[in-house]
């Protein structure tokens, strides 16, 4: 059994889960006409993956974001053929997407090793080109993260997502009573007694319209699609987005998260959810709670709080759900053992037809053995 009270906590700081790079191959090397001579060939650029790589380790050191491969060698009366130009490779985490800015897919980089061509180097100059060489290909491509992290918090503004953060994981997200307070995700992991880890994701705050790209809108949905499970995380009280919009009751705060992320991808919804209802501080807290797991029981008797566009076509069936005060820290131990048996649960399912794979496999052939006649 896992001690909750020894959990020691690492800090992360701001993910950077996109970059936009300048990439250009090398030009080739000038040939010699008069003795026939061909230039070396421009050196390509590569993308190679490798652990313990971030991209904000390549933000940080690279911060001209330019990377170019080398010029093929001129031909020469020593070398009539230049010699080739070196190649760049730039390592970058494993599990990136590589696309170019008309987001065509170059490439995925799904394990250490995996390599992906992004630019060409120029041929060298020869009979068939008059000795001029060509230049290499230039372009920008985007490397962009497919999983920033295991969990990800899914909430209207100022539903608490980064104070949540801030108790369980000890990361350091800006926090304060207005809109858009998170402005790129912020990423927080608990580690367990037995070094265990569960990466937790504090992602912009969503509103209303996100689907149409409203707000932060499709910058925070993308983000949500990079996360194995989905905590989402409602004020027990309910919200207001802004002073003339209606007040909105916890209930309402869920159907309304549920339906935006239908709206842009219905198949977010088949991700494992738990629901977190914060600031169980507050007056009347329990008896708001027990009305809200009411409504959730019976969704399709209390829709008619819910504007008729923005009634989801599909109720989240949450895996549990979590009261929680940041404040008191009520809720915290519990909310952090539900996390991992929840990864668990679906770690465990994954790796079944393997296991009934390899036990196939062990089992002893049932091939009759052959009958000898006399």
């Amino acid at each position: 059994m896992v001690n909750l009270s020894r959990i020691c906590y690492r800090k992360y700081g701001n993910l950077v889960d996109n970059l936009r790079l300048y990439v250009r191959g090398g030009s080739g090397g000038m040939g010699l006409p008069r003795l026939g001579g061909q230039g070396g060939k421009g050196g390509d650029v590569w993308m190679v993956s490798k652990k313990e790589v971030t991209l904000k380790r390549i933000h940080d050191k690279y911060p001209h974001k330019r990377f170019v491969a080398g010029v093929g060698a001129n031909s020469s009366v020593k070398g009539l053929k230049g010699e080739k130009g070196g190649d760049y490779e730039l390592h970058v985490p494993v599990g990136i997407t590589v696309t170019n800015d008309d987001g065509r897919v170059m490439g995925e980089l799904n394990a250490e090793g995996d390599r992906v061509l992004v630019a060409k180097g120029g041929q060298g100059g020869s009979f068939h080109s008059a000795f001029t060489p060509s230049k290499g290909q230039t372009k920008h491509i985007r490397l962009d993260l497919k999983l920033i992290a295991d969990i990800g918090l899914v909430g209207f503004p100022n539903a608490g997502k980064s104070s949540l953060l801030t108790v369980i994981s000890h990361a350091s997200p800006q926090i304060a009573n207005y809109a858009f307070t998170t402005l790129r995700p912020e990423i927080g992991k608990v580690m367990y007694d037995d070094h265990k880890q569960i990466s937790v994701a504090d992602l912009p705050g969503l509103i209303e319209g996100a689907h149409l790209n409203k707000g932060m809108g499709h910058k925070f949905l993308k983000h949500v699609e990079r996360t194995k499970q989905l905590l989402f995380v409602v004020d027990v009280c309910g919200f207001q987005l802004a002073s003339k919009t209606p007040f909105r009751s916890a209930f309402e705060a869920v159907q309304l998260l549920t339906k935006e992320l239908e709206l842009y991808k219905e198949d977010l919804l088949s991700k494992p959810a738990l629901l977190v209802v914060n600031k169980m501080d507050l007056p009347d807290a329990e008896h708001k709670l027990e009305e809200l797991r009411e409504q959730l029981e019976n969704p399709e008797e209390f829709s008619h709080l819910l504007p008729h566009d923005m009634i989801p076509r599909t109720n989240l069936a949450f895996r549990d759900v979590v009261p929680v005060s940041t404040i008191t820290g009520l809720g915290l131990d519990q909310l952090k053992r539900r996390l991992r048996g929840s990864l668990d649960e679906e770690a465990a399912k994954a790796s079944e037809p393997l296991h009934r794979e390899r036990l196939g496999a062990l089992r002893p052939s049932r091939t009759p053995l052959p009958v000898w006649g006399p």
